[in-house]
């Protein structure tokens, strides 16, 4: 496994031809203590995994939330909501198919986000995005991107691939930030900002 960060620059995906993007973290009391601690815990914390892929600088697709395979062809497709964090390994992921990827398509942004009302990075611990390649049906990670705990934001843009000459190349942002919870155009305006 290797660790990707933002100084490294572009990573060529020369022979990848599915590559996967998953998001795990684990449910906190934060600074509640007792049964309020407990039951916290119990339930949960919801951070959602969201894809958006760009024609340019304009969002045309999302995958995630309610939306599992935008594309309609199996090009971009998003696990589903793990709404608590509870569980083994990723909680939730993108995977994303090269070779079926409408030539329109650009870039696609990866972003994780406290997005539903009530949720924020705050109540989840051990946040942590990691990188497949997942060619041939197996899943090898490649990455493990860390954001930073002292944020008080509620979005984190994890990272981009992006069509060059044909080929495709990722690039990690690791970048935080403000979005309005529930406002899906804030969401892509994010993301296009990355």
């Amino acid at each position: 496994m290797i660790t990707l960060t933002k100084e490294d620059g572009p990573a060529d995906l020369d022979g990848v031809t599915h590559l996967s993007l998953g998001v795990s973290w684990d449910p906190t009391a934060g600074s509640s203590g007792g049964m309020l601690g407990k039951l916290r815990r119990k339930s949960g914390t919801d951070l959602d995994l969201i894809a958006i892929a760009l024609q340019g600088q304009d969002p045309v697709r999302l995958a995630g939330l309610d939306s599992l395979d935008p594309m309609g062809n199996g090009s971009l497709v998003h696990s589903g909501d793990n709404q608590t964090g509870h569980g083994d390994g990723d909680d939730e992921t993108v995977t994303v198919e090269f070779a079926r990827v409408p030539p329109n398509i650009t870039s696609i942004v990866f972003i994780a986000a406290a997005y539903k009302k009530g949720s924020s990075f705050q109540k989840a611990r051990n946040v942590s995005f990691k990188v497949y390649d997942a060619t041939g049906g197996s899943s090898q990670q490649v990455a493990d991107i860390w954001p930073s705990l002292l944020t008080q934001d509620n979005g984190c843009a994890v990272a981009k691939v992006l069509r060059v000459d044909g080929t495709w190349k990722l690039t990690v942002i690791n970048t935080t930030g403000k979005i309005k919870q529930g406002d899906e155009h804030a969401l892509m305006r994010f993301a296009t900002s990355k």
